[in-house]
């Protein structure tokens, strides 16, 4: 109950007592909300209910249109010797002095008017002086509810508000401004119950700005936000602030800077959507966008919209003068900004410029390493396989050209972008250029590495597993490799090892230096005018031959492209591979899109194969194998230089085969920039010659200029052999609840964000590790990009996410080609579903 409740109970009880029947008058039907409180608790005898009044079990009859049905209920329990108390309740009427149909129950018992305001002053002298009193009664409109959290707050020792009353007794002067501002909603009631005048002097005595007692409240409250927001902007700046601000008063104190300060702050975080409206009116109504400003200038707080940008664009002046340090520190301070949280297409931007000064710092780290390196190819190898080693420069750089393909707006630091384009073709360039002279000089050979041909009888059956899944995944390129087992920490005995690629560094000879057999007998020749590969005598030109030749070598293999795999239910899978000691999964995809001649769409879905890769050995592991390898037949390059200077003429003569990257033949010329071998030199029987260039050019042949293989670069070579072990007994899955929020109902951008909630449980203390990607007929077409509120691990595309909290995941569609998606949430350690959506419609059109 309430002090006011208590209060007219105690009258109620005195007149119950001593004339056992009282009927109450109520024409403005103030005082209903008492009369319910009663009616909650009540018992009926009958069909009339009794209820308490200060212990007092009483009949309660309510008025509720007819007076002769009050009195037909009211006579039978009056009509006795000792009548029990009884209180007849008539809201919304005035008594009849003339003709009253209750008169007899009138003058057999009581009968009285309240006044609300009346009752509601006596009881609030119990706690209040008249003259706060007047003041909390003067508005027209007071209602019981009022007189209630009146008396709350002089029982707290508040002094009594009808603000309070409005927005809430609980909220302080700070959290009622902030209500008032996010929210014109109760700005009729506030002009009803007169609370305009404490409003305005709230906002003087605790902001320090004074308001004419008859500015509208929509005027008031542009003036409020005007003058908290400029004066948060303002105190934030180093230089001097714009011209259009200086018409806004200053703040009298440093206790007005403190509140003004915290007032902007509880916008932003309890009322986001809000604040952006609002802030960028008060940014467009100053002109702020247009003022000039030095970022410098600008400090940590986050006040308007333009302050976002503009730092962005000191970023991007900072990567294009290769300042990549004070680039990175603009990203690591600025980039979880209020205004980029607010907009995933902003996280985009600013993570465009974190890659960008990434991959700058990276390479101004390696050019001088690679000034010191000598004629040892051993060690440029170990240099770029090491842990922390150069692959990282190519890794980076094709997460930001996939980054920048998958942005749904053009990035705003294109400049900038061209700028560490042009310093990772440099860089290319002279890597290629020293690892080829090294190269060549050790005889094309590379001592310290295991060959490619050797990888079947040293990996794949030296580990003495009774069935080994065996990945031939075409163009993944060592750094793949490593992105790949980063996704398998779970497996035991992983080793992740370089091998050397057989050259050239094609597809039909990668892939037949893969087969049983090759380490003993592997040789590359021309039949009948077409480049073949030859194996214990069996020419081996295309897959076909391949294919029959491995069914030869282990006839219960079970063979399938990784697709196919993905997509066949567990139950039939099982039946195609378990009685098989080899299972040999292929992948082309990354080949196929790099020669597909359109760079955007590869940049986009060459990470998809990583993610598909890793979802196919988890379903296999589900199925009972434990032992996989996972390795390439060759690795490639892929830039994004397009200039027709990249081309050289081919050398002619006999030409047996050509690529950008290699030539294969007898004779001909061997152009500026290249090196001739002879087949001989590279271990093979035949009487052709290799001429490979030197550095990245490339043949004028059919084929782009970004993407090529072939030849002899680091990247090309060098490729990436993963063997590990997942043993028959999975670990159980988290048993948190996960949910999925905010899903959108249609996919109009690639790039949107959702939310991901996890549980809260008094044991599981610890980050739950969550995978959540986007799935579409069983492949996986898009992958985590950004997280807020959540730890992002980029290389294992895991957030982990605290329980009992919710995160903001940043998603990013890959494949324009799907026309429905799925949102998953995964257990990254088992595939296992522990969330999804229903499937989403694709619609980039809109």
């Amino acid at each position: 109950m309430n002090p006011f409740h208590d209060y007219l109970s105690q009258q109620l009880l005195k007149h119950l007592q001593k004339r056992r029947v009282v009927t109450w008058y109520d024409p403005d039907a103030g005082f209903q909300p008492y009369i319910d409180t009663l009616m909650a608790s009540a018992v009926y005898d009958g069909d009339i209910p009794q209820v308490t009044i200060q212990a007092l079990s009483t009949y309660l009859i309510q008025f509720d249109g007819s007076f002769f049905q009050v009195r037909i209920l009211a006579e039978p329990l009056v009509s006795v010797d000792d009548p029990a108390p009884m209180l007849i309740y008539v809201p919304g009427a005035s008594r009849d002095l003339t003709g009253s149909v209750l008169m007899e129950l009138e003058r057999a018992g009581e009968y009285f008017e309240w006044k609300l305001k009346s009752m509601a002053r006596f009881c609030l002298r119990q706690t209040m002086t008249d003259g706060v009193i007047d003041d909390l009664l003067a508005p027209e409109h007071v209602t019981y509810t009022d007189v209630v959290h009146f008396l709350e707050q002089g029982n707290t020792g508040e002094t009594a508000s009808m603000l309070k009353v409005i927005f809430g007794t609980s909220k302080d002067a700070v959290s009622l401004l902030v209500s008032w501002l996010a929210d014109d909603s109760q700005d009729g009631v506030i002009g009803e119950k007169d609370a305009i005048p404490e409003l305005i002097k709230l906002i003087e005595t605790r902001l320090g700005l004074a308001i004419e007692e008859d500015t509208a409240l929509s005027d008031a409250r542009r003036k409020t936000l005007q003058y908290v927001l400029v004066n948060e902007f303002r105190s934030d700046l180093s230089g001097d602030p714009p011209e259009s601000i200086n018409m806004i008063s200053k703040l009298p104190s440093k206790d007005h800077l403190d509140r003004i300060r915290l007032v902007a702050e509880t916008l932003r975080e309890g009322y986001a959507e809000a604040y952006v409206t609002l802030a960028n009116q008060v940014e467009l109504g100053l002109a702020l966008s247009g003022a000039s400003l030095s970022a410098d200038d600008l400090r940590g707080i986050d006040t308007f919209q333009f302050e976002e940008k503009l730092l962005i664009d000191h970023c991007a002046d900072a990567i294009s003068s290769r300042d990549y340090d004070r680039a990175m520190d603009i990203v690591e301070g600025r980039s979880r900004s209020f205004w980029v949280e607010q907009d995933v297409v902003r996280q985009a931007q600013w993570e465009a410029c974190r890659l960008m000064a990434e991959l700058g710092r990276q390479i101004s780290a390696v050019r001088p390493e690679l000034e010191k390196m000598k004629s040892d190819p051993d060690a440029w190898a170990q240099a770029y396989t090491a842990p922390d080693g150069w692959h990282q420069i190519d890794l980076t750089h094709r997460i930001l050209e996939a980054w920048v393909a998958k942005m749904d707006e053009e990035p705003e630091a294109e400049q900038a972008l061209g700028v560490v384009r042009k310093e990772y073709e440099t860089l290319l360039q002279q890597m290629t250029v020293g690892f080829a002279k090294a190269l060549k000089q050790a005889g094309w050979t590379l001592a310290s590495l295991r060959h490619q041909t050797h990888i079947y009888p040293d990996v794949v059956k030296a580990s003495g597993s009774k069935q080994v899944a065996y990945f031939f995944v075409d163009a993944m390129r060592y750094e793949m490799g490593v992105e790949l087992a980063r996704q398998f920490q779970d497996g035991q005995d992983l080793t992740l090892q370089p091998a050397v690629a057989a050259l050239p560094t094609i597809t039909p000879v990668g892939m037949a230096a893969l087969l049983p057999g090759a380490s003993a007998s592997f040789s590359v020749d021309v039949n009948k005018g077409k480049l073949t590969i030859c194996i214990e005598d069996v020419q081996m030109p295309n897959i076909q031959t391949r294919l029959k030749f491995l069914k030869a070598k282990v006839p219960d293999v079970a063979e399938m492209p990784i697709g196919k795999l993905l997509q066949t239910s567990q139950g039939r899978l099982k039946k195609t591979v378990e009685k098989a000691s080899l299972v040999v999964v292929r992948s082309q995809e990354i080949d196929f899109l790099g020669e597909s001649n359109d760079d955007w769409l590869a940049r986009q879905v060459m990470d998809t194969t990583i993610g598909n890769i890793a979802r196919a050995v988890r379903k296999l592991a589900g199925l009972g194998i434990e032992q996989f390898v996972i390795t390439a037949d060759h690795g490639h390059l892929f830039s994004s230089r397009k200039e027709e200077d990249m081309r050289m003429d081919p050398p002619g003569g006999d030409t047996a085969s050509i690529h950008r990257r290699c030539w294969m033949g007898r004779g001909g010329q061997t152009p500026s920039g290249t090196v001739r071998v002879m087949g001989t030199e590279l271990g093979y029987n035949t009487d052709l010659d290799v001429i490979f260039p030197t550095g990245t050019a490339v043949f004028s042949t059919q084929g782009g200029l970004s993407y090529h293989h072939g030849g002899i670069s680091l990247q090309e070579m060098l490729v990436p052999v993963i063997s590990l072990r997942f043993p028959a007994s999975v670990e159980e899955t988290s048993s948190l609840e996960i949910a999925l929020e905010d899903c959108p109902h249609t996919l109009t951008n690639r790039t949107f964000g959702v939310k991901v909630a996890v549980a809260s449980d008094l044991f599981q203390q610890e980050p739950v590790i969550l995978r959540l990607i986007l799935l579409s007929g069983g492949e996986q077409v898009g992958q985590t990009g950004m997280a807020i509120d959540a730890d992002f691990d980029r290389t294992t595309g895991c957030v982990a996410v605290k329980p009992g909290t919710t995160a903001s995941i940043g998603l990013m569609l890959i494949r324009d080609d799907c026309e429905t998606v799925q949102i998953v949430v995964q257990d990254p350690k088992t595939d296992a579903v522990l969330a999804q959506s229903a499937d989403i419609p694709i619609n980039l059109g809109i």
